[in-house]
């Protein structure tokens, strides 16, 4: 029998593996599958059940425990791929250094890691953290949650039932005010869309993210400023990371000149998101480039990146750990294959308006560079 390949899919922050029917992976584990399989290589992919907003060191316990009850006891190779805040479970779980409360055998896995992929990960932190802290912003961080849920596991043919809902509700502007109830008329509203399995799923998914925030916290600049000085590498180990910068917004009225209330919805989101996403501390900077690094920023993106660009998320610079293996233009969850598809509509079901031109094009080279990455240090 042939070595089989085991790929571990880790969610960041509000993300998830499968909710309410929708395989949040599923473009990636498609395109990754073909990709091995035209390689005559076999692979066995996998979703691991993350909570959304949790402390880093529980997401590790959840990410350990998963493989420690799923990736068997061969040798065959395991390579862990981590969307966001799962890009640091997989740093910290895999640190020599580290201490999650687990024993060395239920470890054991670890030596079988052969590379460590960080997607759009916040490595020296992101200030919309402190933002996701104060009320307002706790709010938001809510909405992104229920959009994002729901706009990917529904679909378009019933966003565009939501955003007639947004806007006999009052709009954007009473969305985000004070009237927490109509906050929850809206959500309740939303939801019954959403088939009664999923509904439950989705609000289950919805009260962990108000119940425990531990990880906002934790991913503040101050915050990854501590863990990047305590955490290292495994030596055995091959780390590397995807990068991504989506356009600056032109200014909030952008949304008042979009037709659909659910664009302008998310076109409001992604510009006040990226707008707190800017204001990098002074005293924490990201990444020092290698020339390796700059060079292919520079080369993808035609221009040398400031440091207040970001994916409406992840500052850019923050999202560079080991070799950068892709980098291009793309919002947070472009990279995962949540984009505008000119070329074959509902294919795939964008989750904001942010302006950035991702492609068919860029997701397949992305998935090249991946794919190619993995199995050369396998």
């Amino acid at each position: 029998m042939s070595v089989l390949h085991r790929v571990y899919f880790i969610p960041g922050m509000f993300g998830f593996g499968r909710l309410a029917g929708y395989d949040y992976f599923h473009h990636m584990r498609s395109g990754l599958e073909r990709r091995f399989a035209a390689a005559g290589l076999r692979v066995s992919i996998e979703d691991v059940p993350s909570p959304p907003t949790s402390s880093v060191r529980h997401r590790a316990r959840v990410l350990a425990t998963t493989l420690r009850d799923s990736a068997g006891s061969s040798s065959d190779p395991i390579h862990l791929v981590g969307h966001s805040t799962g890009g640091l479970d997989a740093r910290l779980v895999l640190s020599p250094a580290a201490e999650i409360g687990l024993s060395e055998e239920a470890l054991a896995w670890r030596s079988r890691v052969r590379t460590a992929v960080s997607i759009s990960t916040p490595h020296y932190g992101t200030p919309l953290a402190g933002y996701f802290t104060t009320v307002s912003g706790a709010r938001v961080l809510y909405a992104v949650s229920l959009l994002t849920v729901v706009s990917l596991s529904v679909g378009e043919p019933s966003l565009a039932i939501f955003s007639r809902l947004l806007s006999g509700l009052g709009g954007v502007d009473s969305l985000f005010g004070e009237n927490l109830k109509l906050f929850s008329k809206v959500t309740d509203s939303v939801l019954r869309f959403v088939d009664r399995e999923g509904r439950a799923e989705i609000v289950n998914f919805l009260g962990k993210v108000r119940v425990d925030q531990g990880g906002i916290i934790q991913i503040m600049p101050e915050a990854m400023d501590l863990f990047n000085a305590t955490t290292r590498d495994a030596a055995n180990v091959a780390y590397g990371s995807i990068a991504t910068l989506a356009p600056r917004p032109r200014s909030l009225r952008l949304a008042t000149r979009i037709r659909s209330p659910y664009a302008a919805l998310t076109a409001t989101l992604y510009s006040t998101l990226y707008q707190f996403t800017s204001q990098r501390p002074a005293s924490y900077p990201y990444a020092k480039l290698t020339a390796q690094q700059a060079d292919m920023l520079e080369g993808n993106l035609a221009r040398s990146v400031a440091d207040t660009e970001n994916d409406g998320i992840i500052p850019t610079l923050s999202m560079i750990w080991g070799k950068l293996i892709w980098a291009g233009e793309g919002d947070h969850l472009d990279v995962l294959g949540h984009f505008h598809d000119d070329v074959r509509p509902g294919a795939h079901v964008d989750w904001m308006t942010s302006g950035a031109h991702f492609t068919r094009a860029r997701f397949h080279e992305e998935l090249d560079c991946l794919a190619q990455f993995q199995i050369e240090n396998s």
